[in-house]
C-alpha cells in the first residue's frame, strides 16, 4: 500500500473516477475468495518533454490476453482503458508514477464457476521508488528458492493473474525471513525460472542469457525491452534453459521488470557475482534503457506515450 503522500486523489472504477478512500468492493466478490483477477504494472516517467506513459498498449494488450486466458470479456475497449488511464494520471496531478490497472470478478454469488460474476475493472496510480529498495542500484543479495514455479497445465504462467502471485509471495517472503531481498524460482524440471516478479538475466563471456517462455515465466514488457536494446547495441542475446548453476558461474547477473526496471544482482545464495557490482554490459543496458525514458535519446522504437 502507498504512503498518504505517494498516492493518488482518485481510482478509476468501472468509468467513474471514485476518491481513493471510497474505493470500495463487497466482501463477497469471487476476486476475494477464488482469486479471479488478472492486472498489469505499468510506469509514467517525467522526462524534458513531458510525462510519457512506458509501453502503455503492449500492457494493455497484455492485461486484455490475460483476461482472454481466463474467459474474462472485458466491458471496455483497449483504447477506453488507455484512454481512462491517461485521463487519471492528469485528474492526479502525477508527473510520474506506477499503474496499476486490474480486471476482476465481482459480486453476484460464490461458488468455482465465476461466469454469473461480472467482470469489474479498476485503475489506480501512485509513486514508488525503487522496488527492491534504495540501495538497488549497487546490486542486490538474492537466493535461489525452494519453491518452484508452477508446472505448465496447471496455472498459466503468460496470463498475469492474481491467482498466481500467492506462488510469488511465498518465493518472496522466503527470501526476506532468510536475510534476502528476492528469491530465484526454478521451474519444475529445476531449470532456472525467473523472480517473484521479475524476469531473469545472465551475462557470461559477453552472451546475454534469458529462460524462454517454457521455463514457466511471464512475457515480460520489460523483458522484451532489455532483449530488443541488447540487440540494438550489438550484443547476442539467446533464450535458453538454463540450469541452477549457470547463476553462479556467470560474469553478471540482473533482474528486469517494471518495478524493478533493470536491478543488477550481486550475490546469489551468499556467492558472488563476478566482481560483486553491477558489470558493463547491466550498465550499457541500464543507460540505454533510462535515456530513452527521459528523452535523452531518440524514442526510436515508439515506446512512449505522452501525457498531454
Amino acid at each position: 500500500m502507498p504512503l498518504d503522500n505517494d498516492k493518488g486523489k482518485y481510482i478509476w472504477m468501472d468509468g467513474k473516477f471514485v476518491p481513493w478512500e471510497d474505493a470500495k468492493i463487497h466482501i463477497a466478490s469471487h476476486v476475494i475468495h477464488y482469486g479471479t483477477g488478472v492486472f498489469e504494472g505499468e510506469r509514467c516517467y517525467k522526462n524534458k518533454k513531458g510525462s510519457a506513459c512506458f509501453r502503455l498498449k503492449e500492457h494493455t494488450d497484455r492485461l486484455f490476453n490475460s483476461a482472454k486466458i481466463y474467459r474474462m470479456d472485458v466491458p471496455f475497449t483497449k483504447e477506453q482503458v488507455i484512454a481512462a488511464t491517461i485521463e487519471l494520471i492528469k485528474k492526479n496531478q502525477q508527473q510520474e508514477c506506477y499503474i496499476r490497472p486490474i480486471v476482476y470478478r465481482g459480486y453476484q454469488e460464490l461458488g468455482v464457476n465465476p461466469f454469473t460474476c461480472p467482470v469489474n475493472v479498476s485503475l489506480m496510480t501512485w509513486f514508488w521508488g525503487k522496488y527492491l529498495g534504495p540501495e538497488a542500484a549497487d546490486g542486490v543479495d538474492v537466493m535461489v528458492s525452494s519453491w518452484n514455479r508452477m508446472a505448465p497445465n496447471t496455472f498459466p504462467a503468460m496470463s498475469k493473474t492474481c491467482a498466481n502471485y500467492m506462488n510469488s509471495q511465498l518465493i518472496k517472503m522466503e527470501a526476506i525471513k532468510y536475510g534476502f531481498v528476492e528469491g530465484i524460482a526454478l521451474d519444475v524440471n529445476g531449470f532456472v525460472s525467473e523472480g517473484s516478479g521479475e524476469n531473469i538475466f545472465v551475462v557470461r563471456n559477453g552472451t546475454i542469457h534469458t529462460p524462454p517462455l517454457h521455463a514457466t515465466i511471464l512475457p515480460g514488457i520489460t523483458r522484451n525491452t532489455v532483449i530488443r536494446l541488447a540487440r540494438d547495441l550489438g550484443y547476442e542475446v539467446i533464450e535458453d534453459m538454463m540450469l541452477r548453476e549457470m547463476l553462479y558461474l556467470a560474469d553478471e547477473v540482473f533482474f528486469t521488470g517494471t518495478a524493478a526496471e533493470i536491478t543488477p544482482i550481486r550475490s546469489i545464495d551468499k556467492i558472488q557475482i563476478g566482481a560483486g557490482k553491477p558489470g558493463p554490459i547491466t550498465l550499457a543496458l541500464q543507460k540505454e534503457f533510462f535515456a530513452i525514458l527521459t528523452a535523452e535519446k531518440e524514442d526510436r522504437h515508439g515506446w512512449l506515450m505522452y501525457v498531454k
